[in-house]
């Protein structure tokens, strides 16, 4: 698992221009590596990049940013990738946030992000998310699924099951 950005076109539906998208990360520390892919190297950490088709066409550049407890290199990733973004006349994404991002949303950006690496070590047993489990998110009206909650939910999947059985046995003595 990983925590994805796009960069896109401005306009859904208009072609997006990857030859500037990709002239322009030429110059900002991106290297091929020997299966292919290409890696963004940046202060903080490296990004790996790829791209996002649809009926064959590249509609995206992605940013695969790993899930680990790392909030500072998605802060320095939103912040270049922006402006990058700027640079090349598209706009970054946040698909996790379902909106475009600006180089000022890095906080809910790393919010978000320490959502999902937390999600990732607790939930999928991500070893290198882990880290981030421990990670106190500031939004504690997410806090999942509470015991209270599971304790309600039984009592009324108990309830449902009674209703039905007593309702099967009148059935029957009724000659239904």
């Amino acid at each position: 698992m990983r925590y994805e950005l796009l960069l896109q076109t401005m306009t859904p539906g208009t072609p997006y221009e990857v030859a500037r998208v990709d002239a322009l990360l030429a110059g900002r520390r991106v290297a091929a590596r020997p299966d292919g892919r290409r890696v963004w190297h940046l202060k903080n950490g490296d990004v790996e990049l790829g791209e996002l088709r649809e009926g064959g066409q590249v509609v995206a550049t992605e940013l695969r940013i790993p899930l680990a407890d790392r909030p500072d290199l998605l802060r320095e990733v939103v912040s270049e990738a922006a402006a990058l973004a700027t640079e090349a006349g598209v706009r970054l994404v946040d698909p996790q946030l379902g909106r475009t991002l600006s180089a000022t949303d890095d906080g809910e950006v790393v919010v978000q992000y320490m959502r999902t690496a937390r999600y990732a070590g607790e939930v999928a047993g991500m070893a290198e998310a882990m880290g981030a489990s421990s990670y106190s998110v500031e939004d504690t009206g997410s806090r999942g699924f509470q015991p209270s909650g599971r304790f309600f939910l039984f009592v009324i999947a108990a309830f449902v099951v009674l209703y039905l059985v007593v309702d099967s046995m009148l059935a029957r003595l009724n000659g239904h």
